[in-house]
């Protein structure tokens, strides 16, 4: 028998509760604990996305720059 899952605001870590809900502070829903970075680990885990993020990153800090003169 496993323990019912701790769920936590990703905003918020202090706020956790025994079942899914809402953050009291920011309205967010919770997410069960472990999960919070789950997105980021997946796109670091394969090279090419890292190689998307990065080029998105770039053409839009290009960009900005264009604005910006």
């Amino acid at each position: 028998m496993s323990a019912a899952p701790v769920y936590i605001c990703p905003m918020h870590s202090d706020v956790r509760r025994a079942g899914a809900a809402k953050c009291p502070h920011c309205n967010m829903e919770l997410v069960p604990e472990g999960t919070r970075f789950g997105i980021l680990r997946h796109m670091a885990s394969n090279p090419l996305h890292i190689a998307v993020m990065v080029a998105v990153m770039l053409v839009l800090m290009g960009a900005a720059m264009m604005m910006m003169k």
